[in-house]
Parts: structure tokens; C-alpha cells; sequence
């Protein structure tokens, strides 16, 4: 804060000289009286001849005017008084109450009034002068040392929010927010170590899940296995029966892990998609491979080309008609319909359908609607299958209209 206290300092003096100034100049105006009246006095008693006020005042300007205000000398003057109002010192010459004449004579005070006013006018330039470059070294100052650090900090925060947290804050000596501004860089340190923590956490996690979902799946095997034995040795109903329960709820595990790990890899970016060209009618054969209970009447299929990943393809459908059989349990429609680019692929069942509000989010990742609490499942089934149908340059629709779900499914022609 030094240069502070320079520059009101600076301004003091300057306001000091100028006060030295104008008292300078009121002290000095003053006029001669002994001058003028002798010049009058001369005037009155010569006005015959005025040849004398050379004589009497050597070097001095005077004029000497008549009653109609026309001059008289010096001869051949041609002014008139009017003309040197203002200029000159004009005084009256009379005899009593009787007026003679005007005598006009430079004004003594004068000069010193113009000398005063120069000196005025220089003590304001100067004070003007000094104004100005303490008001320039106090703006260089505040810009330097106060609002360029500021216009820093408004960067720094603005490459924080962009998620840029390897550039550091650069500070000068000079700044008066140091402290202030070390802090913010502290904070930018500590937000790229809470980030750090937070991916390696969430590596983890997902690395987790993968081995979870591989290790889940070895004994479901072995479970598999078991139950394909036991329905081919066992002649027992009722065995047979849970067996077969057992087998179902083996699926739904599976399918459950195929959620989480497919969901998992999806964040990892490991979900690849390898759109190759296709007939048509693949998508039928994939539809009679996905019905296990035997519920799809599908109508017939175009003769056209599609670009899909057959084995991603079957994975959506497989979550589409997991999601029928567990909510609705109906006879499910499948139709097809060439628009435009896309062949629409349109699996309907007749079950109770979802809520208007809730279409928008049913293909959102864990999201479970209202008739789903008493039934199991991840909330990940739709989302995944629209995901994959986003990666294959198509789209996933769901429409109810109060009796059914409608899933269309608009499939990229080749």
C-alpha cells in the first residue's frame, strides 16, 4: 500500500501549490492613487494643453477624451471612449460638478490581474497535471494488483467448472490476495485428488461386478447341468415340476447378471457394437430362439436388408419378451413395417400396460415402474436395449394406449 500514500501525498502538494498561487494573485492586484489623481489634476488644469501629460509622464499611455466621448489626445487619435472601455483606466476630470472631459490611462492594476490569472491558470494545469497521473498510477496500480487478480480467479473458476483441474492459478508477488487466491489453488488440488479417489473407486467397483457377474455364473453352470439330468433320469411329476421351477429361476438369474455386467461394461465404454448387413428374416429366427414360452405371433417379415449386431439384436429382444412374460403373461404380436431409412419392428402384448408419465422413463437405467414391486428384476432390461439400439443407428419407442405395451423397435436398413 505504499504507492497509496505516495500518490495522496502527491496530490496534497499539488493542491498546496495551488492555493500559494491564487492567494499570490489576490495579494498582489493593487492600483497607484497618487498616479491617478495626479493625472486627473494634470488633465484639468492643462486641458488646453495636453502636450504637458508627455512632458509630466514620460512613457505612460494616456488619452484624454472630450465630452462627446471623441478623443483629443494624443493628436490624431481617432478612437472614441467607448472603444477603450474595458481596456483602459477611464476617470472623469471635472471642475466642481462640472464635467471637463475622461482621461483614459493604462490600468496599473491590470497587469498584475493577467500576471495573478497566468499564474492561476498554471497552478491549475499543474495541479491538473498531477491529478491525472495520480488518478493513471492509481488505476495502474488497482488494475495490476487488485482487478487483473480478480479476472484470474474468474478463469481459474471457469476451467474448474469445465472439469479442468491440472492447470494451477498463477500468482504474482505483487498480488494483494495471495492468501486468498493460494487457497482457491488448494481447492483445485483437492477436487483432482477427491476426482482421483472417486475413479479409481468407481474401476473398482466396476471390476468388481465383472468378477462377481463371471463367479455367479460358474455355479449357475453346475445348477443348469444338474437340472438337465434330473429331467431326463427322473419319471417323478412333481419332481419333475421343480426341477423345472428350479431350471426357470436359473434363467432369471442369469439374465439378472447379464444386466448388471452388460451395465457395468456400458460405463467401462466396453459395450461395442459390430453392425454387419442382414437379411430380414433373421430377426424371425431370433424371435422363435428368444420364445421359450411359446407366446409370439409375428407377422411376415419384408424381403430387405438391415444393418444390426445379430447377437446384440437378440439380447434386446431376449429383454423385451423377458419384460412381457414377467408383467403382462399374454399372447405377444410382433409386426413390421418398412418407413423411410428404417424397417419398424413392433412387439405388442395385451397385459396392463404402463402409465402415460412413466413411458418416458422406463428405459432409464434401475428404473422399476409401479407394478413391478412385487416382481423381480434389475430395471436394467430396457435400458440396456435401447442403449444398443442407439449404438446401432436406431431407436427404441414405448407407447401404452391403457391396455398393452408397445415397444418399437426402428431398425437401420442397409
Amino acid at each position: 500500500m505504499k504507492i497509496l500514500r505516495v500518490l495522496a501525498l502527491a496530490a496534497a502538494a499539488a493542491v498546496l501549490c495551488a492555493a500559494v498561487f491564487l492567494l499570490t494573485a489576490q495579494g498582489d492586484i493593487s492600483r497607484d492613487t497618487v498616479y491617478i489623481n495626479d493625472v486627473t489634476e494634470t488633465v484639468r488644469e492643462n486641458l488646453d494643453d495636453l502636450s504637458v501629460l508627455e512632458r509630466a509622464f514620460p512613457g505612460r499611455e494616456i488619452m484624454v477624451f472630450d465630452t462627446e466621448g471623441i478623443c483629443i489626445y494624443p493628436g490624431g487619435c481617432d478612437k472614441k471612449l467607448r472603444d477603450v472601455r474595458g481596456e483602459m483606466l477611464c476617470l472623469a476630470v471635472t471642475d466642481g460638478s462640472v464635467y471637463l472631459g475622461t482621461a483614459a490611462l493604462e490600468d496599473p492594476a491590470r497587469e498584475q490581474y493577467e500576471s495573478a490569472r497566468k499564474r492561476l491558470r498554471n497552478g491549475g494545469l499543474l495541479l491538473l497535471a498531477v491529478m491525472l497521473a495520480c488518478g493513471a498510477g492509481f488505476y495502474g496500480y488497482v488494475q495490476k494488483n487488485m482487478i487483473q487478480p480478480f479476472h484470474d480467479l474468474r478463469g481459474f473458476a471457469e476451467k474448474i467448472a469445465a472439469g479442468d483441474l491440472d492447470s494451477p492459478l498463477e500468482m504474482t508477488r505483487s498480488n494483494a490476495f495471495g492468501k486468498f487466491t493460494e487457497s482457491f489453488d488448494i481447492m483445485r488440488e483437492e477436487l483432482k485428488s477427491a476426482r482421483e479417489r472417486e475413479n479409481e473407486l468407481k474401476r473398482r467397483e466396476k471390476e468388481l461386478v465383472a468378477s462377481l457377474s463371471h463367479d455367479i455364473r460358474t455355479p449357475l453352470a453346475g445348477i443348469r447341468t444338474i437340472c438337465d439330468v434330473l429331467s431326463v433320469k427322473s419319471g417323478d411329476g412333481y419332481v419333475l415340476d421343480k426341477v423345472a421351477t428350479v431350471s426357470r429361476k436359473t434363467e432369471e438369474i442369469d439374465l439378472l447378471v447379464s444386466d448388471l455386467l452388460t451395465a457395468s461394461l456400458e460405463d467401462m465404454g466396453e459395450l461395442t457394437v459390430c453392425c454387419t448387413d442382414e437379411p430380414a428374416s433373421v430377426l424371425g429366427e431370433i424371435l422363435r430362439s428368444a420364445d421359450t414360452k411359446d407366446q409370439v405371433r409375428q407377422s411376415e417379415i419384408p424381403d430387405c436388408l438391415i444393418s444390426i449386431d445379430k447377437k446384440r439384436m437378440a439380447q434386446i429382444i431376449n429383454n423385451i419378451l423377458g419384460n412381457s412374460y414377467k408383467y403382462a403373461g399374454t399372447p405377444i404380436d410382433v409386426d413390421y413395417v418398412i418407413s423411410g431409412d428404417f424397417l419398424k419392428m413392433s412387439i405388442t402384448d395385451s397385459g396392463p400396460g404402463v402409465e402415460r408419465e412413466e413411458l418416458d422413463l422406463i428405459t432409464g437405467k434401475f428404473y422399476r415402474g409401479r407394478n413391478a414391486a412385487d416382481r423381480g428384476g434389475s430395471g436394467l432390461g430396457l435400458y440396456i436395449a435401447s442403449e444398443l439400439m442407439g449404438k446401432m443407428r436406431g431407436e427404441l419407442i414405448c407407447s401404452s394406449r391403457g391396455k398393452g405395451l408397445t415397444v418399437v423397435l426402428v431398425i437401420l436398413l442397409s
